[in-house]
Protein backbone atom coordinates (compact mmCIF):
# COMPACT_ATOMS: atom_id res chain seq x y z
CA UNK A 1 0.00 0.00 0.00
CA UNK A 2 0.71 3.13 -0.49
CA UNK A 3 1.29 6.24 2.35
CA UNK A 4 -2.32 7.59 1.28
CA UNK A 5 -4.12 4.20 0.73
CA UNK A 6 -3.21 3.77 4.57
CA UNK A 7 -3.82 7.13 5.77
CA UNK A 8 -7.84 6.63 4.31
CA UNK A 9 -7.32 2.92 5.51
CA UNK A 10 -6.77 4.37 8.94
CA UNK A 11 -8.09 8.06 9.37
CA UNK A 12 -4.98 8.23 10.63
CA UNK A 13 -2.26 11.64 9.69
CA UNK A 14 0.19 11.37 6.91
CA UNK A 15 2.90 12.49 9.17
CA UNK A 16 2.18 9.86 11.53
CA UNK A 17 1.64 7.03 8.74
CA UNK A 18 4.96 8.11 7.16
CA UNK A 19 7.17 7.99 9.98
CA UNK A 20 5.83 4.82 11.81
CA UNK A 21 6.46 3.13 7.61
CA UNK A 22 10.09 4.41 7.69
CA UNK A 23 10.76 2.91 11.29
CA UNK A 24 9.33 -0.15 10.04
CA UNK A 25 11.41 -0.11 7.29
CA UNK A 26 14.54 0.38 8.75
CA UNK A 27 14.24 -2.26 10.92
CA UNK A 28 13.33 -4.58 8.17
CA UNK A 29 10.03 -5.33 8.94
CA UNK A 30 8.61 -3.10 5.72
CA UNK A 31 10.19 -3.07 1.71
CA UNK A 32 9.54 0.14 0.08
CA UNK A 33 9.25 -0.10 -3.51
CA UNK A 34 9.05 3.18 -5.36
CA UNK A 35 6.60 3.23 -8.70
CA UNK A 36 6.56 6.92 -10.50
CA UNK A 37 5.81 9.27 -8.22
CA UNK A 38 4.46 6.82 -5.18
CA UNK A 39 6.07 4.80 -2.83
CA UNK A 40 4.67 1.00 -1.85
CA UNK A 41 5.35 -0.57 1.70
CA UNK A 42 5.03 -4.12 1.77
CA UNK A 43 5.42 -6.63 4.86
CA UNK A 44 8.66 -8.86 4.56
CA UNK A 45 8.17 -11.75 7.06
CA UNK A 46 4.15 -13.16 6.83
CA UNK A 47 5.42 -14.14 10.47
CA UNK A 48 4.18 -10.65 11.27
CA UNK A 49 0.65 -11.56 10.84
CA UNK A 50 1.25 -14.31 13.21
CA UNK A 51 2.61 -11.88 15.84
CA UNK A 52 -0.07 -9.24 15.56
CA UNK A 53 -2.81 -12.24 15.65
CA UNK A 54 -0.88 -13.68 18.72
CA UNK A 55 -0.80 -10.58 20.85
CA UNK A 56 -4.16 -8.89 19.64
CA UNK A 57 -5.55 -12.54 21.03
CA UNK A 58 -4.05 -11.35 24.34
CA UNK A 59 -5.37 -8.08 24.93
CA UNK A 60 -8.92 -9.26 23.95
CA UNK A 61 -8.51 -12.15 26.92
CA UNK A 62 -7.02 -9.42 29.27
CA UNK A 63 -9.93 -7.10 28.18
CA UNK A 64 -12.62 -9.64 28.31
CA UNK A 65 -11.29 -10.47 32.22
CA UNK A 66 -11.57 -6.81 32.74
CA UNK A 67 -15.21 -6.28 31.36
CA UNK A 68 -16.36 -9.35 33.35
CA UNK A 69 -14.85 -7.84 36.88
CA UNK A 70 -16.79 -4.85 36.25
CA UNK A 71 -19.95 -6.73 35.16
CA UNK A 72 -19.39 -7.96 39.05
CA UNK A 73 -18.88 -4.97 40.28
CA UNK A 74 -22.44 -4.48 38.48
CA UNK A 75 -24.38 -6.80 40.74
CA UNK A 76 -23.10 -5.72 43.72
CA UNK A 77 -24.52 -2.14 43.07
CA UNK A 78 -27.65 -3.95 42.39
CA UNK A 79 -28.48 -5.36 45.83
CA UNK A 80 -30.58 -3.21 48.04
CA UNK A 81 -28.58 -1.79 51.12
CA UNK A 82 -31.73 -2.19 53.18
Amino acid sequence: MTVNELVEATELGQANISKHLKMLTQVGMLSRTASGVSAYYEIVDPMIFELCETVCDSLSDRLLKQAQKFDQFKVFSQVPTQ
